[in-house]
């Protein structure tokens, strides 16, 4: 596709957030902030990353907005559904991310910004307990309130084009069944005769998104988009898609970490991960059925990067199995840490004759503060990708995520490695800005 096919990204963006959380308010009041000039939006790749197009002496380093026409930050409109009434100042403040100096310069915009009621099933997240939620007959019923939500926001606000993120807590798992989730006809079949247990209310959220005409960004480890159907109705509506699950913390440090023992060849006997976190996020996730969702896309990330069969001698032992090294991975709910989590690593690597040695990193990261430019790169991403006419699982942007989407009806092995995931999205970048594609994923 040529440069001058991508439209440009003229008018208003709507940026619609399922959840006004820690997550969508730090990101709210930063966008608010930067644009002000008050801040600066540190970690976001489309506000500062440089890339090379062209080679020898057509080399050039390009900004993303001087390659590709993203979205201004003067062009966003922020719209919200959360089960809590609460707008985005006082989310804001409750959520204790930001200092509340931080805050008040843009108090006036965020109290602007109140959520519509949500579409929420208590059993999927057993420990919120909020009233700003929607009556619905059934799982149809749900997903035809959020599309008028979604019309409506679009009437109230001029917004020229909607994109819909998912920065709300983790829901129960949902494993995937090819009898409901394996096309959109079984879908839409089992929403209508409201099938609670295989429908959660984030795939009515990404249902209503895609047919009004709205990329959607799954922003936990939910299977919400991550199914046949989805993946029909994404390249019926023509539509990018985009999960799932922020990489903020401790996958970061994973997906960027284990190419160094991969590159370097060394062995791998087991990795610990453990996790204390005491924000609503960690409040969900001490309940065993959403943390599984968690680990299921914690444990990915580091098969595909390491992987035993390629090398049995390295990666091929440490499990009781005897098959590979030993990954663990476990999340504790801490309150008094609050957004402030902590991720240890312990890492058992062996050397030269077999030799062992220990890596530990420990890593204090601020979640709210790492997910925030994650979600305005995806976002910005994702309108691009639309106005691009790229639909359907947008891979290029697995850099962004922690359990990237991919086709596994088709045994398609994710990329998780975080060089190779950046080489994705400049090569995406590239093409869409009308350049060649030059860089091989090795």
């Amino acid at each position: 596709m040529s440069k001058n096919e991508v439209k440009k990204a003229e008018g208003k963006l709507g940026v619609l957030v399922v959840g006004l959380g820690a997550v969508s308010s730090t990101f709210m009041t930063g966008v608010l902030m930067a644009r002000k000039g008050l801040a600066k939006p540190v970690g976001s790749m489309t506000q500062y990353d440089k890339i090379r197009v062209g080679k020898g002496a057509d080399k050039k380093y390009l900004k993303y907005n001087e390659i590709v026409p993203l979205a201004d930050l003067n062009d966003i409109v922020f719209g919200a559904w959360d089960v809590y009434p609460a707008n985005a100042y006082e989310s804001a403040i409750n959520a204790e991310v930001l200092k509340e100096k931080d805050i008040n310069p843009v108090k006036d915009e965020l109290e602007a910004i109140k959520p519509m009621k949500a579409a929420f099933d208590h059993n999927y997240a057993k420990r919120l307990d909020g009233n700003n939620v929607k009556e619905c007959k059934d799982r149809w019923d749900m997903t035809e309130q959020i599309r008028e939500d979604i019309r409506n926001f679009k009437k109230e606000t001029g917004v020229d084009r909607v994109v819909v993120l998912w920065a709300a807590s983790t829901e129960v798992y949902v494993p995937v069944d090819e009898k409901i989730h394996g096309s959109l006809e079984a879908l839409e079949a089992a929403m209508k005769a409201d099938d609670k247990e295989h429908i959660a209310p984030s795939m009515c959220y990404a249902y209503a998104a895609l047919s009004e005409g709205a990329p959607f960004i799954m922003g936990a480890p939910n299977t919400t988009v991550d199914i046949p159907a989805m993946w029909e109705l994404a390249e019926k509506t023509k539509m990018p898609i985009a999960g799932k699950d922020f990489k903020t913390g401790q996958t970061l440090v994973k997906s960027g970490f284990a190419p160094i023992i991969g590159t370097r060849c060394l062995g791998l006997s087991g990795w610990f991960s453990t996790n204390i976190l005491g924000n609503r996020d960690g409040l969900v996730l001490d309940e065993p059925a959403n943390f599984r969702t968690k680990e299921v896309s914690k444990l990915s990330t580091l098969e595909s990067i390491l992987v035993p069969e390629k090398q049995p001698d390295l990666y091929g032992h440490g499990n009781d199995e005897d098959t590979q090294y030993y990954h663990k991975v476990r999340i504790n709910y801490y309150p008094p840490r609050n957004d402030n989590k902590e991720g240890w690593d312990n890492i058992d690597i062996f050397g030269w004759m077999g030799y062992p040695m220990q890596i530990k990193i420990n890593f204090l990261c601020r979640d709210s503060i790492l997910a925030a430019p994650l979600c305005l790169d995806l976002v910005l991403l994702s309108d691009l990708a639309a106005r691009a006419g790229r639909y359907g699982t947008q891979r290029f942007l697995s850099f962004f995520l922690k359990s990237p989407m991919h086709d596994y009806t088709k045994g398609e092995v994710p990329v998780n490695h975080l060089f190779q995931q950046y080489t994705m999205l400049k090569n995406a970048l590239r093409e869409m800005g009308g350049y060649e594609a030059d860089e091989e994923i090795d």
